[in-house]
């Protein structure tokens, strides 16, 4: 790190710093003002969030490393804006109608208090236990390889980097609530995607362009069925990603989280209106589409990088195996030129720092709003504020407690996440799409729908660790909870929870329509349907065909 790069990290700092000091300012009397900015969000703040918050650890390490590794299979998750589009036209009526301020919350007004009780909790661990933890985990090791420094006063640099990037970003988030998050994204997001560009430009030009790079990774075979790197449909019988199981898989776990997890649409229950929020979840669509090539595609060419060269990415400790989740901040190492060095940086900063402010602010508020407002529903508005404060500083703590463990399952930090989301995310996916879809769902449809979801998914989780390494005799438990694939059974999972809350919903009686009217298709009043078609214009329409027609084209060109 020359001394032009500190110079750049010492600026984006500065300017950091003036917009913290900014919404330091600004008024936040109570939970809304702190928890969704004052709902005053306008749609460039709320796209940015959510892309901001999306790019985090998973991106840098994981993604990246997924290109190195496997080419374009993980692209499925990555070209998903047509996902943020359906979150803006389906279902930001229903949440902008209701009034809420977290998903769980939502839930209780469809169905009852318990359901929104059992989704607090699952989102409670399930963000400590992966996003926080893992997005630590990452910022440390992204930051020791890429200043280069092991050890510093004598404590291992992981830690330094680790802790520091909490402490900073805890700070920020403690103190300014969601209107920190909202406009430090605005700041950071052109920042990361510049940063982000300039590795691409490089990383194809050392390589020789983007012939060369489809050359040699169209020469590596996959699987024994003739795919390869730069296949994104591959065979059905590939034992990690099959076509059909890939499409189902990515689009249940899309769903969970771009269009109920607490984590995104945080961001679009702060919008001043329906309009501005679904405008910011197009234009959170348009950035979305942006991950494969900012962040796989690099990956790929750090592997062709290494292919070409004989020696690019550094090696794993067996010394024969390329570690493929160094990608990215090797391409940062090796490649980048003086001043340069710092903007991408200061890009990883703001990726990582969003990410976790966002997850700070998210799950403080599902602690506020649904555990502590619940039991003490006459506390003082500015008193909401500090619990949420405080909520935060507890979280962070758990999370920098459990990155020992997350270190301890680094070389597979990737699975990890992905076996947690893929049994997380059915049961939940469908308490609300049968919530909103069909006004039929009843109180306890909805609730046993997540308690099969969380089961079966606790289940599953525990059978990996229980046979993973271990001999065992075949069984019909072992086929179906350790063989079966892990997106196929993501979608046979998903069918089962929704045939629970079919079930139960019609042995049980539905809540009075009076009751959810406005929150489920088919309760709509004139007034409210009025006021939706009133918040859209063919120019929505028109921005929405131009990303699924770029996602079409995606598809047809890496088949």
């Amino acid at each position: 790190m020359a001394f032009l790069d500190w110079a750049v990290i010492a600026l984006f700092f500065v300017a950091l710093i003036g917009i913290i000091v900014w919404v330091m300012r600004q008024k936040q009397n109570n939970a809304e003002d702190y928890f969704l900015g004052g709902k005053d969000a306008t749609w460039i703040a709320i796209g940015a969030s959510i892309f901001a918050s999306n790019i985090g650890s998973e991106h840098l390490i994981g993604l990246a490393g997924s290109g190195a590794s496997s080419g374009m299979a993980m692209a499925h998750w990555e070209i998903q804006g047509w996902m943020i589009l359906i979150l803006g036209w389906v279902f930001v009526p229903f949440y902008s109608r209701s009034m809420v301020i977290t998903m769980p919350e939502f839930l209780e007004r469809r169905y009852n208090p318990a359901s929104r009780t059992i989704l607090s909790v699952i989102s409670l661990i399930s963000y400590v236990l992966t996003k926080v933890a893992v997005t630590v985990y990452a910022g440390g090791l992204v930051f020791q390889q890429v200043f280069g420094i092991q050890e510093l006063w004598g404590i291992d640099f992981f830690w330094i980097a680790a802790i520091g990037l909490v402490i900073l970003t805890a700070i920020y988030t403690i103190v300014g609530g969601m209107k920190s998050v909202l406009y430090t994204s605005v700041l950071q997001t052109p920042i990361l995607l510049l940063g982000s560009v300039i590795i691409l430009v490089l990383g194809l030009k050392e390589l020789g362009g983007w012939d060369e790079m489809m050359r040699i990774c169209s020469a590596v075979k996959v699987n024994e069925y003739g795919d390869t790197m730069t296949n994104l449909i591959r065979d059905n019988n590939d034992a990690q990603y099959p076509w059909l199981g890939a499409l189902i898989g990515s689009a249940v776990i899309g769903f969970w989280y771009w269009c109920t997890d607490q984590f995104i649409v945080q961001r679009v229950l702060s919008g001043k209106n329906e309009k501005e929020a679904r405008r910011g979840t197009i234009f959170g669509a348009y950035l979305k589409l942006l991950p494969v090539f900012l962040f796989l595609i690099p990956g790929m060419i750090a592997f062709a990088l290494h292919q070409k060269l004989g020696s690019f990415l550094p090696m794993l400790p067996d010394g024969v195996t390329a570690n493929s989740d160094a990608a990215f901040p090797t391409l940062v190492a090796k490649l980048l030129p003086a001043g340069v060095k710092g903007l991408i940086v200061c890009g990883i900063l703001a990726a990582l720092m969003s990410s976790l402010a966002s997850l700070f602010n998210s799950s403080a508020a599902l602690f506020t709003i649904d555990f502590y407002q619940r039991f003490k529903p006459k506390t003082d508005p500015k008193k909401l504020v500090r619990i949420g404060q405080a909520a935060t500083v507890v979280i962070v703590i758990l999370g920098i407690l459990w990155i020992p463990v997350m270190r301890s399952v680094g070389d597979v930090l990737y699975l990890y996440l992905q076996d947690v989301q893929s049994v997380l995310a059915p049961g939940i996916a469908a308490a609300f799409l049968m919530g909103i879809c069909w006004k039929r769902a009843t109180p306890l449809g909805g609730m046993w729908g997540l308690i099969s979801g969380l089961v079966i998914g606790l289940t599953r989780l525990g059978a990996k660790i229980f046979y993973t390494g271990a001999e065992a005799a075949d069984s019909m438990f072992k086929y179906i909870f350790f063989d079966v694939n892990w997106l196929f059974f993501c979608g046979w999972m998903l069918v089962f929870c929704l045939l629970v809350v079919i079930v139960v919903s019609y042995c049980t009686k539905p809540k009075p329509e009076s009751e959810i009217q406005g929150l489920v298709f088919g309760t709509s009043t004139p007034e409210q349907r009025a006021a939706t078609r009133a918040s859209w214009n063919k120019w929505d329409v028109i921005h929405s065909a131009i990303i699924l027609g770029i996602t079409a084209a995606f598809y047809w060109y890496f088949w």
